[in-house]
């Protein structure tokens, strides 16, 4: 009798744990492994780390993640990417948000044309939950805030001292067949739940974003504390008396790019020089698994959790003014009118000659920068107008091809040396931004075109074709808001979406078209194939300019040194193959993480600066409208919520999702519309902001 049958065998008998099996029979890795060959194939389930023959209704079923959960229901996600099944919460098996389960689907849902589904099996479990601790029935539960519904009660012996109001993490301890069987304990305390600090905090962690770093990565970091560029081989170009500078905002500390240009007889030669971080993080030392597993630093309020120990992050690859430093420079030729003719890839050594900062370079450009200004760039005043020149050319070329600029409503907060935060302005991009952004934009292209070119495995950002489902939701949109649009085919260019952005900005609509424009896009991964990228108009398109903050950037300039090496593509290629596929799928991961974690804690931030204005009044703009009433966005991005209920006492009409129309008054709602609306409340712990009509 094979092991596999005789595991099975004992299971039949009764369920058992794995560390009973093995002690039954013996031979621990051989039990092990047919453990995981008959759950593969669903001959058993596990539930709470017991093993029991499975039910009929799991050999069909599909495997899914538990994305959603409320009262009395769930949404699952299927693995394969198609729709998300709807589970009644009678057969959820008390499965939480998070959790990969098995779902047999119905073949009579309740809905027509609707996918239904129930929880036979929970394969993995989801056992770390962030919330807010609260008595309810006088018992002591945390609040999930990924499904506040179902709150989870704490037991006694493990509620760490947890009090009435506070965020805190917690862990399930014990699982029921239904939630309110489940029983947890805290796991970490942050603090109140109406400040700001302590809610980002809770989000980091329920991210899985640690803020610090592990024992073996900060011994590591260390030894890099003071170190220092000494000799180089020839293997590096000494750029260090070109004039050579940095351009970033004032705060910035993690500098991971510089740039300089010289005209030449058919135009202009670029550099852009990045931190050669990969000098540094070597393969599979802790730093680079640490860095893998981060994939991206994150950026809130006044804070960063770095990528990498500040050691690097500010220290030997920050690219500090008058600081020697080894780069990976990108030297581009460019002809009169910004086409880039050729480009070579070298390791340099280069000496930041001034620390550039976003708002003086503008004050430059548009000639209102003081005397003191102009001398902190004498060195390179001679650049400035190039670079200039050059930006202009590149951006109209831009836009001849389409590439889309969609307004992006970013917000600077202002936090007190108490952590509260004091102030929200809407984030401006003035000409020095926009022009780092398009030499960054030409470097990044020059990798992807490389590595495209050499057949070697890479790390590539890809932003596909626009789905036709989504289109059409698009032109749906569109439409039913009276906006005039012409597509000349099925599926709009590039340039046409482009065009469409460019009349409507700066007009009442623009947020609702740019917003549904963005909706009506793929999301950009990272993929280790190059398949385009349709939101840039460009063939081949990479990160490699940032890589102290970025895992797929560090990979790439990691690939691209041994092509420098002179490395032949074959033994790139099987070298790297399985490398560039993980980094992708991790890196694409964690990035979506990373930023639903900012716009959180952001939104979190915002509501904590508004609670001081409750009634007050405000002019503002609907941004979005939904059946349960209108989100109205202020000046300076904060958005709020005026409910249905707070417009009409009587059911209201929704049109196309652009319009809230009181059919007995003739009253309406539209998106774009004006309003001035009173602030009424706010709830700093969900990042809410509520309002109501003014007048």
């Amino acid at each position: 009798m094979s092991i596999k049958a005789k595991v099975l065998k004992e299971i039949e008998k009764k369920p058992r744990r794995l560390k009973e099996l093995k002690a039954k029979l013996g031979n621990d890795k051989k039990v092990a492994k047919a453990v995981d060959e008959l759950f593969h194939d669903r001959l058993i389930s596990c539930r709470q780390g017991i093993y029991t023959v499975a039910s009929a209704k799991q050999e069909h079923a599909i495997q899914c993640t538990l994305v959603k959960l409320g009262r009395s229901f769930g949404f699952a996600k299927p693995e394969d990417g198609s729709l998300d099944v709807f589970i009644p919460g009678s057969l959820l098996l008390g499965a939480m948000p998070g959790d990969t389960v098995m779902v047999a689907i119905s073949e009579h849902p309740r809905v027509a044309g609707s996918v239904e589904g129930e929880v036979v099996a929970i394969v993995n479990e989801n056992n770390r939950f962030v919330g807010t601790v609260d008595i309810i029935n006088g018992r002591m539960c945390l609040v999930p805030d990924n499904c506040a519904q179902t709150p989870l009660q704490i037991k006694k012996s493990a509620d760490g001292g947890a009090k009435k109001g506070e965020k805190a993490a917690a862990e399930i301890l014990e699982r029921g067949n239904s939630h309110d069987e489940h029983r947890v304990g805290i796991a970490m305390r942050f603090g109140s739940s109406d400040e700001a600090a302590q809610c980002a905090k809770a989000i980091l962690y329920g991210a899985g974003i640690n803020r610090s770093f592990p024992p073996s990565v900060k011994a590591e970091a260390k030894k890099l504390e003071d170190a220092k560029i000494g000799s180089f081989g020839a293997e590096r170009t000494d750029l260090r008396a070109d004039a050579i500078f940095t351009i970033d905002s004032a705060s910035t500390k993690d500098i991971d790019d510089a740039i300089s240009i010289s005209k030449n007889k058919n135009g202009y030669t670029l550099g852009v020089h990045i931190a050669d971080v990969s000098n540094y993080v070597k393969p599979n030392s802790a730093l680079d698994k640490e860095a893998f597993s981060r994939a991206t630093s994150v950026y809130y309020a006044d804070s960063v959790v770095p990528m990498l120990p500040r050691q690097l992050s500010n220290g030997i690859c920050s690219l500090n003014e008058n600081e020697d430093r080894f780069a990976f420079s990108c030297l581009m030729d460019i002809d009169d009118k910004g086409e880039i003719t050729g480009y070579e890839f070298k390791k340099t050594v280069i000496r930041s000659r001034v620390k550039g900062v976003y708002t003086e370079i503008n004050s430059i450009f548009d000639g209102t920068a003081s005397g003191e200004i102009t001398a902190k760039y004498a060195e390179v005043a001679a650049s400035l107008p190039v670079m200039h020149e050059l930006y202009e050319k590149l951006a109209l070329l831009r836009s001849k091809r389409g590439s889309m600029d969609i307004e992006s409503n970013e917000a600077k907060l202002v936090i007190d040396e108490n952590g509260k935060c004091v102030g929200v302005i809407k984030r401006e991009r003035g000409e020095s931004e926009q022009m780092i952004e398009e030499f960054m934009l030409l470097a990044n292209s020059c990798a992807a075109n490389y590595a495209s070119k050499l057949k070697i495995p890479f790390v590539y950002r890809v932003h596909e074709n626009p789905d036709p489902e989504r289109i059409a939701n698009l032109k749906s949109a569109l439409t039913a808001a009276g906006v005039d649009y012409h597509f000349e085919k099925e599926q709009p260019s590039v340039l046409e979406l482009s065009a469409l952005l460019e009349v409507t900005r700066g007009t009442p609509i623009e947020r609702f078209v740019h917003t549904n424009i963005l909706r009506s896009m793929a999301k950009a991964k990272y993929e280790p194939q190059p398949k385009g990228h349709f939101g840039l108009a460009l063939l081949d398109y990479a990160h490699f300019t940032s890589p102290i903050r970025r895992y797929p950037d560090l990979a790439i300039h990691r690939i691209l040194s041994d092509v420098t090496a002179g490395i032949s593509p074959d033994d790139i290629s099987a070298k790297y193959a399985e490398f560039a596929g993980e980094a992708c799928t991790q890196s694409s991961d964690r990035e979506v993480a990373a930023m639903k974690a900012e716009r959180d804690i952001d939104d979190c931030y915002k509501a904590e600066f508004m609670q001081q204005y409750i009634g007050d009044e405000f002019e503002g703009v609907i941004s979005s409208v939904t059946s349960f009433g209108i989100y109205v966005e202020l000046a300076n991005t904060v958005e709020g919520l005026i409910r249905s209920s707070s417009l009409s006492e009587k059911p209201l009409t929704l049109t196309e999702g652009v319009c809230l129309k009181d059919t007995l008054t003739g009253k309406s709602w539209r998106l774009g519309g004006t309003i001035r609306v009173k602030l009424t409340a706010v709830d700093v712990n969900k990042g809410n902001v509520d309002f109501e009509p003014a007048e």
